[in-house]
């Protein structure tokens, strides 16, 4: 019998890594969109594409019955100027753009196609609400990216394709993303809340995320679903759990808001605002979350 195959844009970072040897663990043949000939995971096929210059072939993603979608530009690496801002958007619109319309050209379609989002959807503010998958979008930037991103993914569905969005939080795993970036302080005995501490940080363990995607593509999921924990935490919350679970002390008052904003400029935002994230529609289609609170997944991660 012949194993399943899954195509993966975006397989080579945080998420795609991880996720692709889980589903090879589960006994999928797993395949990688690159701009690289050579696969940057042992047991993973390379099938090259340039997003820039819209060259993919069709005929060579034709055998595939799941395709998942995590191509994208960093959002916190550089600066955000206006052409930084554009980049971040068009490296996952046209990468999308690009996978769509192969596949509009192929006799067979793909099964299943699930695209990455982001949280960024509901916008940087904190509040008590807790936003739903139908609740409105906000109006910055990163939401407008989240809003063009899913608007190209949808032409997927209209071509009979069951498509499946998941809006992205805080994906925790040690091996990069931003925890990495987070514990370096706490890690030496520096770590503190960062301005007001009362903004929400929409968190979710990288396997259960992982699970959560593979989910989606076998039950041939539709619509958009939030991709975080159950058990939201706000700034000052997650800083005193990081600290106790890397055994280091937390008594340093708050990083004031100016001083992230002059590290970050407008970047500021996305760690010094945030809401909380429904997970009521993802449970509701049976998933279970191994990792429910907080505590459970940093001593996993840290262990």
């Amino acid at each position: 019998m012949m194993k399943k195959r899954v195509l993966i844009s975006g397989g080579s970072g945080l998420v795609g890594t991880r996720l692709s040897k889980l589903l090879m663990q589960e006994g999928y043949a797993v395949s990688h969109l690159s701009r690289s000939k050579q696969p940057s995971l042992e047991g993973v096929d390379v099938i090259q594409w340039d997003v820039k210059n819209g060259d993919l072939e069709a005929a060579a993603i034709e055998a595939f019955e799941h395709i998942i979608h995590l191509a994208g530009t960093g959002i916190v690496d550089k600066a955000w100027t206006d052409e930084r801002i554009r980049e971040i958007e068009e490296s996952r619109t046209k990468s999308a753009k690009l996978i769509i319309d192969a596949v509009e050209k192929n006799q067979k379609k793909p099964v299943s196609f699930v695209s990455a989002s982001a949280v960024g959807y509901y916008g940087f503010q904190t509040s008590e609400h807790v936003y739903k998958e139908a609740d409105e979008p906000a109006d910055d930037v990163i939401a407008e990216t989240c809003i063009a991103w899913e608007k190209q993914v949808d032409e997927m569905q209209q071509l009979g394709v069951p498509t499946a969005k998941i809006r992205i939080g805080l994906v925790l795993s040690e091996k990069g993303g931003a925890l990495k970036e987070m514990a370096k302080p706490f890690k030496l005995g520096f770590g503190a809340a960062l301005g007001s501490g009362k903004q929400y940080m929409p968190w979710v363990h990288i396997d259960d995320l992982c699970r959560l995607f593979i989910k989606a593509m076998e039950e041939k999921w539709t619509g958009v679903y939030n991709g975080a924990a159950p058990n939201q935490v706000n700034n000052q919350q997650f800083s005193k759990v990081l600290a106790k679970t890397l055994h280091k002390p937390f008594f340093l008052p708050n990083v004031p808001a100016f001083v992230m904003r002059m590290i970050l400029g407008s970047r500021a935002r996305l760690v010094l605002e945030g809401s909380r994230v429904s997970t009521k529609k993802v449970q509701e289609k049976g998933f279970d979350f191994t990792y429910h609170k907080l505590e459970e997944a940093l001593r996993d991660i840290y262990r």
